[in-house]
């Protein structure tokens, strides 16, 4: 993504490309980590679980954007290579041609000049004119040594910065593979289980068809997610789990973090750049209710922060999306997913895979929403 989108850019640009991908980078090594040692720390074999998904995943997104910054550091030294090549050329012409003026007068035969008539004379101008060019010649082709000493350093880095990338790739491609087992394995064990998430499955099938609109679909699913945190709350025996063996309820940091309750930051799902904001207006006239992030073919995409699963798969032409519960009627929308790594009724932690971004020059749309009504994400990104 880095290299397409470098063409045109500033230096300036590209520089701030890559300190960014850097950042990103290490951010997912950090939170990669503390996972780690969640999953080490959970006694819940569930729990563990997530936490062992949800770590790979920020690796997966670590590697992704270290491919970025890879590929900006590429762009960088390449563009650095073409001003060199350009000032080499401008260099070189003047030395061209005074080079081949020396070499003119040095093909004057020695014993013509003993002969010819003030030929002495003009031996003494030559030797003299000699004497002031050739410090001049030195001096240009010393700049010249350099600029070559440094089209070779730039050579090095340019190799340097290839091997990056296909280190970054070939990490990318065992932590894809190393999800992908995990996942396999979490869903035989849960399929082990009793088959009461195809009732949450055909319940959430049952709003989406009697919804008017997305935004009707997000309503109706903020609404039952608030009844459902109040009957929480109620004193009297606790209610029966959405999927039998599971014992915890959706957790009040979940809806917490969301409200800006002092838990864990709501985070930014995808790694990529943000090209539609809140309440801009698109060409065709639509005011965008979330972010849209243009991202890398085949994205990891994760849960921005805890919650249950309200609803997974295709829906009228937003290609597939989900739709993460909070509590409290707050909700996540994520469109535009190819591919989709959890079903509805699932739990999910900050950082939970959730699905993977299209082919092709993709872009994921992210909204949040209290009750049905858009929220600006940058007031509580973290």
């Amino acid at each position: 993504m880095a290299a397409s989108a470098a063409f045109g850019q500033s230096l300036d640009d590209q520089r701030r490309a890559f300190a960014e991908a850097q950042a990103k980078g290490a951010a997912a090594q950090q939170r990669s980590q503390r996972l780690e040692a969640s999953a080490a720390a959970a006694r819940d074999q569930s729990d563990q679980a997530r936490s062992r998904a949800a770590a790979i995943a920020a690796r997966v997104q670590g590697a992704e954007a270290d491919i970025d910054a890879a590929e900006a550091r590429i762009a960088i030294i390449e563009r650095l290579r073409r001003d060199q090549r350009a000032r080499l050329a401008q260099q070189q012409g003047p030395t061209v041609r005074l080079v081949a003026a020396l070499q003119t007068l040095a093909r004057r035969p020695a014993a013509l000049t003993l002969v010819q008539p003030g030929s002495i004379d003009d031996l003494v101008h030559v030797r003299a004119l000699l004497s002031t060019i050739v410090p001049a010649v030195e001096a240009r082709t010393a700049d010249l040594r350099a600029e070559v000493a440094r089209g070779r350093q730039l050579r090095g880095q340019a190799d340097h910065a290839l091997g990056l990338l296909a280190q970054s790739q070939r990490a990318l491609v065992t932590q894809r593979n190393a999800l992908a087992a995990l996942a396999v394995e979490r869903r035989r064990a849960s399929d082990d289980l009793s088959g009461s998430a195809i009732v949450e499955q055909d319940r959430a099938l049952a709003m989406g068809e009697e919804a008017r609109d997305i935004g009707d679909l997000m309503t109706r699913i903020g609404a039952s997610a608030e009844v459902r945190s109040i009957l929480e709350t109620l004193p009297g025996p606790t209610m029966r789990p959405a999927r039998p063996g599971e014992a915890r309820a959706l957790p009040a940091e979940a809806s917490a973090s969301t409200g800006g309750g002092g838990q864990a930051p709501y985070r930014i799902p995808v790694i990529g750049q943000v090209v539609t904001g809140l309440g801009e207006v698109s060409d065709t006239g639509i005011r965008a209710r979330g972010l849209t992030i243009a991202t890398r073919p085949n994205a990891q995409v994760v849960a921005p922060t805890g919650g249950r699963i309200a609803f997974a798969g295709p829906y009228r032409g937003y290609g597939n999306i989900v739709i993460v519960d909070h509590g409290r009627g707050w909700t996540t929308l994520i469109t535009s997913l190819a591919a989709l790594d959890v079903r509805v009724g699932d739990p999910v932690d900050q950082g939970s895979p959730i699905g993977k971004a299209g082919p092709s020059r993709p872009t994921i749309t992210v909204e949040l929403r209290k009750m049905g009504q858009p929220i600006d994400i940058a007031r509580i990104v973290g």
